[in-house]
């Protein structure tokens, strides 16, 4: 067996089996830094949950009833002034939409409802054909708004200061 492998090694064979080693060697280093595990790895992007508190629940009235139109003639100004306290009649039970504005244009503030009692700060205004005047709740500044006359009916006597 000895002999059988001193003629088959000879300096050549070593030669390229060292060549062949060298070769398989710089291949082999060349795929482990071309291969980076950093390069490979596909980084994901961080997921974010943004949590949104569920919001409680307001009571509203999203009923907007339409403004009544005047069927009666107006009842006159009635004493209708500054200072003077009005309640609101003649919508059937239906009530008066009070606005932000003069106008049958202007968006609802509110629903006054009827017999509701205001005090008139402001007025009289015409728009649309109506009479109107800004009321304020006695009770409650943040619900005031132009109502039309034709809705309102003197309750009480001007304040005298």
């Amino acid at each position: 067996m000895l002999n059988w492998l001193r003629l088959r090694m000879n300096v050549w064979v070593l030669l390229g089996m060292l060549a062949i080693s060298g070769v398989l060697t710089v291949l082999l280093g060349a795929l482990v830094l071309l291969a980076n595990p950093q390069d490979t790895v596909e980084e994901v992007p961080m997921a974010y949950v943004t949590v949104i508190a569920m919001p409680s629940p307001t009571p509203t009235s999203n009923v907007f009833l339409p403004t009544p139109t005047a069927t009666v003639p107006p009842p006159g100004e009635g004493g209708i002034g500054i200072d003077v306290f009005v309640q609101i009649t003649g919508t059937g039970g239906d009530g008066l939409r009070l606005r932000t504005g003069p106008s049958v244009s202007d968006p609802p503030r509110f629903l006054g409802g009827e017999n509701e009692v205001f005090k008139v700060k402001d007025g009289p205004r015409s728009g649309d054909g109506f009479t109107w005047w800004f009321l304020e709740a006695p009770y409650d500044a943040g619900r005031s708004g132009w109502a039309a006359s034709q809705y309102l009916a003197v309750v009480g006597e001007p304040e005298q200061e």
